[in-house]
């Protein structure tokens, strides 16, 4: 028995990606909308533009979840068999992530004193309730 992983082309352009031991007859329910709670319901017609047969469901269903992971350029360059792109964008993007919040090179205890500076000074005054930790307690 095989096990597949599919990728579906909503009548929206948008991208389902799923699993099933029966690719026919699960293209077939999408398509025939079936499965009334399902993604696919309210975007038919539905296209197959992507299937993988696997040994195990466990190996579809992982690769399933990493594919829905994926950015639409990363599953479209797949589905085109076009592996050097999908090298290329699986590779980190250059540069510091801003994604932390930290946009600036300063150490943790740094940031923590510029905060405790910048708190006193508009409370005029008022510490607040954190510290640098000292170097004496390291």
């Amino acid at each position: 028995m095989s096990f597949w992983v599919y990728i579906l082309r909503c009548s929206d352009n948008s991208y389902y990606t799923g699993h099933t031991d029966n690719l026919e007859s699960r293209i077939a329910q999408h398509a025939a909308g079936a499965i009334p709670g399902c993604y696919t319901f309210t975007r038919r017609p539905v296209e197959c533009v992507f299937s993988q047969a696997f040994v195990t469901r466990a190996e579809a269903l992982a690769s399933e979840r990493q594919i829905k992971g994926w950015s639409r350029k990363k599953k479209e360059a797949m589905m085109r068999g076009d592996w050097a792109e999908i090298s290329r964008l699986a590779q980190p993007k250059t540069g510091p992530s801003t994604g932390s919040g930290r946009t600036d090179d300063k150490q943790p205890a740094a940031r923590i004193q510029s905060v405790r500076l910048e708190l006193d000074e508009r409370s005029k005054g008022v510490t607040a309730a954190f510290s640098p930790p000292s170097k004496e307690s390291k």
